[in-house]
């Protein structure tokens, strides 16, 4: 029967109330660019990155010279304007530690460039509970593509039948599924259980997944990673 060893963790929207700085951030970004494109539009499209992010809303490639501008611009508003403001979800530290004392390995699997991720991972206390970390950095593609999560699982020393992803937007759900990983899904990064279709199970917060965690997938994972396919669109509403 195979076991549980590894738990791949988005950060944004799922450790760290982080999405609607995100959005503001690249909104501040378009607005030094002459580019009329709200916070509110931006809003959707966190949790990919900003080298699809970027060409969706603007058509500009991420990898241009205006793209590289804009894109550096955004990583310098966010961390002078909205970094110090950006805390972790309550119960984050108690869960990773439950997850630390049962053995598991802890491995982010963000589309966050590495040097941003290190910053909110510090400013949040996260980073001694993390064992390893994959950023865009080491991945040709960010989400919804697979790339990081396999990467994250390359990481972690992991199979994709070892290992359960905690996110909170739909493209995390995709990317894991792609890599043939069930992923649970936390609302508090501003999605409703429609667009998290294809969880196993959602809940609303970190808090609320500890409060509940011996009826979680992550108590019977065994029997989950045995039996269920990642395919499947059932949730777990609480």
């Amino acid at each position: 029967m195979t076991r549980l060893r590894g738990v791949l963790l988005d950060v944004d929207g799922t450790l760290i109330d982080s999405n609607d700085a995100h959005a503001q951030a690249w909104a501040d970004t378009f607005r030094e660019f002459g580019l009329d494109i709200s916070a509110s539009r931006v809003r959707p499209l966190v949790g990919m990155g900003g080298d699809k992010l970027l060409p969706e809303l603007t058509g500009v490639d991420v990898d241009s010279a205006r793209g590289k501008a804009i894109t550096s611009r955004r990583s310098e508003i966010f961390k002078k304007t909205y970094l110090p403001t950006i805390r972790a979800f309550r119960g984050v530290h108690e869960l990773l530690n439950r997850w630390k004392s049962e053995g598991l390995r802890l491995v982010v699997a963000t589309s966050a460039q590495r040097e941003e991720l290190n910053a909110l991972l510090e400013q949040a206390d996260l980073e001694a509970l993390i064992d390893r970390t994959t950023t865009s950095s080491d991945a040709e593609r960010s989400k919804p593509d697979p790339d990081i999560i396999r990467a994250a699982l390359d990481r972690g020393r992991l199979s994709a039948a070892e290992a359960i992803m905690l996110g909170d937007t739909p493209y995390d759900v995709t990317a894991a599924t792609r890599a043939g990983i069930a992923t649970v899904a936390l609302r508090c990064g501003g999605w409703d259980d429609d667009a998290l279709r294809g969880a196993i199970a959602i809940y609303e917060n970190p808090s609320e997944l500890l409060a509940r965690y011996d009826a979680s997938p992550f108590r019977g994972a065994e029997d989950l990673l045995q039996n269920v396919s990642p395919r499947t669109t059932d949730t777990e509403s609480v």
